[in-house]
């Protein structure tokens, strides 16, 4: 199979349904954010340290992204009900306070950034947010959106944000600091 057909140099692509649609459709950008949130993701990995306990967790995030970015370019389960289930919202939940009861309280705000791993998660973190506001706007203009999807992707921008936290802790790299430059003088 070649990688390259030729049918998207005029701005279309297809989606799962084979219907054709501008590059630029909210569904094409929706499944296509996803993608970046899992190349994120990917590159965060390959950063972490040796022993990290966040690999297994963030390679099964990968693979639910993966599903998730078929499910916005139109695959459906055969029951038509959502691929992320309520075990994989409860499961970034049980991390995020397993990783939480690590760390230091915060006491300031904190910057992105520190550790390369931890800097990647924080733009995962971005990224996992802007997918949510982009489906919540699908999902204004009237489309149907999988509440489930919509409150994965909430609780994953707070697990991205733990999992930057803690990949400084493993590293052993402080967390850079928020300074006000109001409160400083």
């Amino acid at each position: 199979m070649k990688i390259y057909t030729k049918k998207g140099d005029s701005g279309t692509t297809s989606l799962a349904s084979g219907t054709r649609v501008s590059k630029s459709d909210p569904r094409v950008e929706l499944y296509g954010t996803a993608d970046e949130l899992n190349s994120a993701i990917g590159v965060a990995i390959s950063f972490l340290t040796k022993d990290s306990k966040l690999k297994d967790s963030l390679e099964r995030i990968q693979n639910l992204l993966f599903e998730l970015g078929s499910e916005l370019a139109g695959y459906k389960k055969k029951d038509d009900s959502s691929c992320i289930l309520e075990e994989d919202i409860s499961e970034l939940e049980k991390e995020i306070d397993l990783w939480q009861d690590s760390l230091l309280p915060l006491k300031n705000f904190i910057l992105p950034g520190g550790s390369p791993a931890s800097s990647f998660l924080h733009v995962a973190r971005t990224l996992a947010r802007r997918l949510e506001r982009d489906l919540v706007h699908y999902k204004e203009e009237g489309h149907e959106v999988f509440a489930e999807n919509l409150r994965f992707l909430n609780r994953l921008s707070d697990h991205l944000f733990v999992a930057a936290r803690y990949a400084n802790f493993e590293s052993k790299i402080p967390e850079p600091e928020w300074k006000s430059r109001a409160k400083g003088k």
